[in-house]
């Protein structure tokens, strides 16, 4: 694909772009490769211009540039044909489409499968190899379920959602349109709910279910459990990366985004385009604001208002920790001053 077709079919997904007018600047683009990768008819981007020095050495063709003249002259002068945008890493990706699409494969039920009679199934479904749909489940249109599955009962998949292999849905899950469930994730698993009496630990029923708006996604060996009573739930267009633990009753916002690691107990409520970043722990009912950011494995033990970064064990606001981090590399050096003092 000519490197001028690719900017035509993206002309109304680009942000203030322009082409290099070199006439020899409109090379074959054969694919899409990291910018420091060694591949030739390639395409790639700089997202920051700390990354500029691939520059002179990338194999890359074709380079999408933030709006700097420096990088567009430092390609134009190597030969490469650039594009620029405000947003490099979003038409990377758009770019990526063009090229590349997940395996999807055609609408049929493998004759291994085990689907219960009173099992509702949509239009255009597939269902691989072993997979088990149990009694009451409802499938929407288009749906993909992947080797080994397991659905349980009364369980429901709105249209066009993945469900990648081995992965389980328990019972009375309630999963919106255009998700994606990766590989190993749980969910709807039992609460983890016991009540300590003289003679142990009693188990608490979790006769709760879980909610998945539409278009989230679901990382691999992620679990979200469901709760005694009531719901767990996220909303729209969340995104939870791999080996994330959602406790009992926890409610996550919309466009929201929980990195890798990161456990929430139970119980925790998190508003709208939040971002928790990887291994960050949050105790049993913290209430995380809209906008908020807690970074990497800070540990939330109250509230964290709307638009605050948090950091730290326990996290306390970023700007405090900065300082506090400043202060504790001069720990050394201030205990020989203040031995010196005490001496004195």
């Amino acid at each position: 694909m000519k490197f001028s077709n690719i900017i035509e079919k993206l002309s109304s997904e680009i942000s203030q772009s322009s082409l290099a007018t070199h006439p020899q600047l409109n090379p074959e683009i054969q694919g899409v490769a990291a910018v420091d990768e060694e591949s030739s008819e390639s395409i790639s981007f700089i997202q920051e211009d700390k990354f500029a020095h691939h520059i002179a050495t990338t194999p890359a063709v074709a380079l999408i540039l933030p709006e700097n003249e420096d990088l567009q002259q430092q390609a134009s002068d190597r030969g490469i044909a650039w594009v620029t945008t405000t947003e490099t890493r979003l038409l990377f990706a758009k770019v990526l489409e063009l090229f590349y699409q997940p395996y999807r494969p055609q609408g049929e039920i493998d004759p291994t499968a085990v689907v219960h009679p009173t099992a509702e199934i949509g239009q255009d479904v597939y269902i691989g190899p072993r997979v088990v749909i149990n009694q009451n489940v409802k499938i929407g249109d288009r749906v993909c379920i992947h080797p080994n599955v397991s659905i349980y009962p009364e369980a429901t998949i709105g249209a066009d959602t993945i469900l990648h292999s081995n992965c389980t849905i328990h019972e009375r899950t309630q999963i919106g349109k255009d998700c994606t469930i990766h590989s190993g994730a749980v969910i709807g698993d039992e609460g983890f709910g016991f009540v300590p009496t003289p003679q142990g630990w009693y188990k608490m029923p979790q006769s709760g279910y879980v909610i998945l708006a539409d278009s989230v996604d679901i990382g691999a060996n992620t679990t979200i459990d469901r709760p005694a009573v009531g719901v767990t739930r996220i909303d729209f267009n969340s995104k939870i990366d791999n080996l994330v633990q959602i406790g009992h009753g926890c409610r996550i916002g919309s466009n929201t985004v929980i990195a890798g690691q990161a456990g929430l107990s139970g119980r925790v409520q998190i508003g709208n385009g939040v971002i928790l970043a990887g291994q960050v722990g949050i105790v049993d009912g913290v209430e995380i604001g809209d906008g908020a950011i807690a970074s990497a494995k800070a540990g939330v033990h109250n509230n964290v208002k709307p638009g605050a970064i948090v950091t730290g064990i326990p996290a306390i606001p970023h700007a405090v920790f900065v300082k506090a981090s400043a202060v504790f590399k001069r720990l050394p050096e201030m205990y020989k001053a203040l031995k010196k003092l005490q001496r004195q």
